[in-house]
């Protein structure tokens, strides 16, 4: 039996503010599975900025803690190839800071190795991302394109998360 796609999406395009499904992480793995993985990661992408979500720090903190190494990795240098030269120069102290200071020592735009995204905690993740949220509007959609890769991450955030990107792509297949 064949998906109706458009039958499930729309059961999520007037969800009022607040509420959210139970059934919202099987629903969000068949939609991944059926929609394209560019309007996937612009619903996510468009969750990620709504103001109906946490923050955009809190959502990447929560999700890199439920990462592996290596998608941890994607993750940081997908927030890092968004920001704009020297934007890095002012943020983080401690094993941050010399971890972004071996990246951004050889110039040109730093590459985190599943080791080094190891090494680097939630907390600290949390601080990048805010950091690049205000410097980049293009992080958002960076995390965005990377989670559609990853539906599994994304359900990580939550249902009331996953609710809201539903109905964005629902909003994006409509028009």
């Amino acid at each position: 039996m064949a998906l109706d796609l458009g039958g499930l999406l729309s059961k999520y395009l007037n969800v009022p503010a607040g509420q959210s499904s139970a059934d919202a992480g099987d629903h969000f793995d068949q939609i991944a599975q059926q929609a394209s993985p560019q309007v996937v990661g612009q619903g996510i992408s468009d969750a990620l900025r709504s103001d109906q979500t946490p923050s955009l720090g809190q959502m990447v903190s929560q999700v890199y803690s439920n990462a592996n190494p290596n998608q941890q990795a994607g993750m940081l240098n997908q927030i890092l190839a968004s920001l704009p030269q020297g934007a890095l120069s002012s943020l983080g102290g401690g094993a941050l800071g010399g971890i972004l200071g071996q990246l951004t020592a050889g110039g040109g735009t730093p590459q985190v190795t599943p080791q080094q995204a190891s090494q680097i905690s939630p907390d600290q993740v949390q601080d990048i991302a805010n950091h690049a949220e205000q410097h980049s509007s293009g992080v958002f959609d960076a995390l965005g394109n990377f989670y559609a890769q990853h539906p599994d991450l994304v359900k990580t955030l939550g249902t009331a998360a996953l609710t809201v990107a539903m109905a964005k792509i629902a909003g994006r297949m409509r028009s």
